[in-house]
């Protein structure tokens, strides 16, 4: 399985965060999954690589080359793809994923984590989609994802969609059990 992060960039933010991205990495690694990621090689990204890296995995960067250019990637990762734009490296990155985990992150991570829900809302993204949920970043992303449910913008059928994960250990058993979500997503896409 290839599991796509999408993580901060951020050196200035909180300890804790870092060392949940740490632990995640190590435990990707540990059960032998491959990791695809955004290619960075500070804040939670580098941190996430550092650990898949020191723990025997595999991980793949994907950067556009501007940001390469910027002296912003990651120097020891498996394999690193360089594209031309944002909107590649995105499309490079759900192809290679079999499943995503959203780390805390800036509007950067959130749109990644917009665009996976949206995807697989339409069946065009099959995979599993876990919000690591450390130091309840995302629960006013998540009330918010809840009032789109009451106000009937999304079915009450899409909060399946995403899975909440409080930890790292919980964000890999999830990725273990690989529960589908419905068959035809298409079927209930429309409101």
């Amino acid at each position: 399985m290839t599991v796509c992060i999408f993580a901060s960039s951020s050196s200035r933010i909180d300890n804790e965060y870092s060392l949940a991205a740490g632990e995640l990495g190590k435990l990707l690694a540990e059960a032998g999954m491959d990791v695809v990621f955004g290619g960075g090689g500070i804040g939670l990204m580098g941190r996430l690589a550092d650990s898949v890296l020191s723990n025997n995995g595999s991980i793949t960067g994907v950067i556009p080359g501007f940001m390469k250019e910027e002296g912003w990637d990651h120097h020891g990762v498996t394999k690193m793809i360089v594209t031309h734009d944002m909107g590649e490296r995105k499309r490079q990155m759900f192809a290679l994923a079999d499943a995503v985990v959203a780390l805390p992150g800036g509007v950067g991570t959130l749109e990644e984590l917009t665009e996976a829900i949206t995807l697989k809302q339409l069946g065009l993204f099959k995979g599993s989609i876990i919000i690591l949920n450390t130091r309840g970043f995302y629960n006013t992303l998540i009330r918010f994802l809840e009032e789109l449910i009451d106000g009937q913008f999304l079915r009450f059928e899409h909060k399946g969609i995403w899975q909440l994960a409080s930890t790292p250990e919980e964000a890999v058993g999830l990725l273990l059990k690989n529960e589908p979500w419905i068959h035809d997503p298409r079927s209930i896409a429309k409101i």
